[in-house]
């Protein structure tokens, strides 16, 4: 196939970068899916919208045919992911991209699904469509981290989200903590909870602050609608404890379902309450990796860690951190407060490297964004 002229090339991103625009709607209702939207394109106008909601409904494809009826005939269709070729809860999207007589099919990027994995393009080149795919795939890979990551490594995206003073403290030596960051803050953690898939913490955490990790929908931030869908799909919270010592009467467990990540056998489980999920361990320590692929094999796509420097820490010396969003308020709270990560270190040569993605101001305080470097990299 001949490259796009510069024009096209030009109207291709254009109409992507709608597609992704839509595809960000589904940012807290598509799991375990990825988040995909689609723009059918005829004679310079776009004529069919839409994007996934939810497993189990139409894909983005079937919206936007729907909604351009007899003119996807002769169109182009801007999809941020490859259509699928399967059979799952939903018939494949390229098939009905066939049906509907569509002439081109721009995709962002190539499925990672073993299922579809070039198989869907392919379908569409058999049927005469003219195909091409890349178009703005940074941002469409930006957008399905959780899924890609799943996909491609059997493994969630961690996300490990921390709160700090200026001086790198999280809580008073007491262990009072609340609150370091105002508001704004607070509203932006209760969004990356929506996001995820998972909201994992730690005994300590639950047995010290009585935490809940709960998405309160009147501290989103968002619009009614957009609050609404986040609310249909609230994240499963899981527990990480090893010796089971957090009892049923915790606050956690008043909350909702919730899921607890054990390494201590059947017998010593809870007889009535949340689901146990064993994994391997040490001296009642969980085997994060193990864990981590225990999700994956559930079809977690995004594991939003909230808790205390000895599990955060772990998660962080063990590698298993993709990302890391750092709330900083802008107070000291001492020499005597609480580290941020539990994670000694001798040597300033072996201070791990991250690199700073993002910073934004949220109202009084600062968010840092800020990815692992790889030890050959640095």
């Amino acid at each position: 196939m001949n490259p796009p002229s510069a024009e096209q090339a030009i109207l291709d991103a254009h109409y992507m970068a709608r597609a992704l625009e839509l595809a960000r709607n589904g940012l807290y209702t598509t799991h375990p899916n990825p988040r995909v939207g689609c723009v059918i394109v005829r004679d310079g106008q776009i004529v069919g919208e839409g994007w996934h909601v939810r497993t189990g409904e139409p894909h983005a494809e079937v919206h936007a045919l729907r909604a351009a009826a007899d003119k996807a005939r002769g169109a182009t269709a801007y999809v941020t992911l490859e259509p699928c070729s399967h059979y799952g809860h939903t018939p494949p999207c390229a098939d009905a991209l066939v049906s509907a007589g569509v002439a081109r099919v721009v995709a962002a990027m190539q499925d990672p699904n073993p299922d579809v994995a070039g198989r869907g393009m392919q379908r569409l080149a058999q049927a005469g469509i003219e195909v091409r795919s890349g178009v703005l795939e940074v941002e469409a890979r930006a957008l399905n981290k959780g899924f890609l990551k799943r996909m491609e490594h059997g493994l969630p995206f961690v996300r490990v989200k921390l709160a700090m003073s200026l001086d790198g403290r999280t809580a008073m030596a007491s262990g009072e903590s609340q609150w370091i960051t105002g508001p704004a803050a607070r509203a932006a953690v209760q969004r990356l909870r929506a996001e995820a898939s998972i909201v994992l913490t730690g005994a300590d955490t639950v047995l010290a602050d009585g935490a809940r990790l709960t998405v309160r929908a009147a501290e989103l931030g968002l619009d009614a609608e957009t609050t609404a869908l986040a609310m249909s799909r609230p994240p499963l919270r899981v527990l990480i404890d090893g010796r089971l010592r957090v009892p049923l009467n915790a606050p956690f467990f008043k909350a909702g379902p919730a899921l607890v990540i054990t390494c201590v056998t059947a017998e010593n489980q809870f007889p009535r309450g949340p689901e146990c999920l064993v994994v391997p361990g040490v001296d009642g320590q969980v085997d994060l990796r193990s864990a981590l692929v225990a999700l994956a094999a559930r079809g977690v796509n995004d594991v939003l860690v909230e808790a205390g420097p000895s599990l955060a820490g772990a998660f962080a010396q063990q590698g298993l951190v993709d990302e890391y969003v750092i709330f900083v308020a802008g107070k000291f709270l001492g020499s005597a407060a609480r580290p941020l990560l539990d994670w000694p270190l001798e040597k300033l040569a072996d201070a791990p490297q991250l690199k700073i993605t993002e910073m934004r101001a949220v109202g009084d305080d600062w968010r840092v964004t800020a990815i692992p470097v790889p030890a050959a990299s640095v």
